[in-house]
C-alpha cells in the first residue's frame, strides 16, 4: 500500500508534543494543589462523566485528556506520548498531529462512555422500576448491587437502613416514600461515580500511528526485548481487548477507551489516505 509523506524535518521534541507534555505536567500540579491546599478535586470537574450523569459538562470531553490519577499514571503517558509523539509529528507536522491527537482522545471517550451505556441498562432498568413501584424486594435487592462502593457511600447506606428500618416499624408507606428519594440519590452516585482522566486514548492512537506509519521500526520492551513495531501494536491491541472482556473488578483501567483510541486513529489514517492533500507526495 502506498504511503504519503511531507518533509517535516526532525526535531526530538518538536512544538505540539512539547506543549502536550507542558499542558500535562501543568493540570497534574494544579490537581495537587487544590486538593491539598483547598479540597478541590479537580479530576472530579474535568474528568469526564458519564454523559447521562448529573456531573457531565461537555468541556470535560477534552479537559480529561490532560489529567492523571497519580505520578505512575502520567509518568507512563507522558513518556508513551514523546516515544511516539515526536515520530509521528515529526511525519506528519504539527497541525495533522494535534487533529490526530485530539480526535483519538475524543474517539477513546466515546468508545468508553458507549459501551458503559450498554452495561448499565440492567442497572437503570432496576433503579427506574423501584421508583415507578416502590416495594420492599426490590429496595433490599437495589442496595445490596447499587451501593456505591465507597467509605462516603457505606455510610450513607448505612445511615439510610438504620432509618429505613425506624421508619418501616412505624409506617411502611412512609418508609417507601423516604427510600424514593434515596434511591433517586443512589441512581445519580451510580451515574456520577465513573471518572474517567488520562491521555492513554490519545497515546494509544499514537502508538497505532507509529505502528502504521513505521511498521518496522523495532521498539524496546522492557528496554531490553526487542519486537517491530506492527507487532508491538497488534499484541498490545489484542492484550486490551482481552483485558476489556475480562473486566476485572479489580481493575480500573479502561481498556475500551485504548481501544476507542486506537480504532479512531485507524480510521482518521484511512480516512486521510483516501483523501491526501495536493501537497503529499507517494513513496
Amino acid at each position: 500500500m502506498s504511503q504519503y509523506y511531507r518533509p517535516q524535518g526532525f526535531n526530538l521534541l518538536p512544538e505540539v508534543t512539547k506543549n502536550l507534555l507542558i499542558i500535562n505536567g501543568i493540570f497534574f500540579l494544579a490537581s495537587i494543589v487544590l486538593q491539598n491546599r483547598f479540597e478541590i478535586d479537580l479530576n472530579d470537574i474535568l474528568g469526564l462523566h458519564y454523559w447521562g450523569a448529573e456531573k457531565f459538562r461537555p468541556y470535560q470531553f477534552v479537559t480529561y485528556m490532560f489529567l492523571h490519577g497519580n505520578f505512575q499514571h502520567i509518568l507512563f503517558n507522558m513518556f508513551a506520548l514523546w516515544m511516539f509523539g515526536y515520530a509521528v509529528e515529526n511525519y506528519w507536522g504539527g497541525k495533522r498531529f494535534l487533529i490526530y491527537y485530539l480526535i483519538c482522545g475524543l474517539g477513546a471517550a466515546f468508545t468508553h462512555y458507549a459501551i458503559f451505556f450498554f452495561e448499565s441498562r440492567e442497572a437503570l432498568s432496576a433503579f427506574d422500576a423501584f421508583l415507578l413501584n416502590p416495594n420492599e424486594p426490590a429496595l433490599q435487592s437495589l442496595i445490596e448491587r447499587f451501593s456505591v462502593n465507597s467509605p462516603a457511600g457505606l455510610m450513607k447506606t448505612r445511615d439510610f437502613i438504620e432509618t429505613y428500618n425506624q421508619k418501616f416499624a412505624i409506617n411502611q408507606s412512609d418508609a417507601l416514600s423516604f427510600a424514593n428519594g434515596f434511591v433517586q440519590e443512589l441512581r445519580a452516585d451510580y451515574l456520577n461515580e465513573p471518572v474517567v482522566v488520562g491521555a492513554s486514548g490519545a497515546v494509544f492512537g499514537l502508538l497505532l500511528a507509529f505502528g502504521v506509519l513505521f511498521p518496522n521500526a523495532v521498539i524496546y520492551i522492557y528496554f531490553f526485548l526487542p519486537l517491530k513495531a506492527k507487532y508491538f501494536v497488534i499484541i498490545y491491541g489484542a492484550l486490551e481487548l482481552f483485558s476489556g472482556i475480562a473486566n476485572s473488578g479489580m481493575d480500573n483501567v479502561a481498556h475500551f477507551a485504548h481501544l476507542g483510541g486506537m480504532l479512531f486513529g485507524f480510521l482518521l489514517i484511512r480516512y486521510w489516505r483516501k483523501r491526501p492533500p495536493d501537497n503529499y507526495f507517494y513513496i
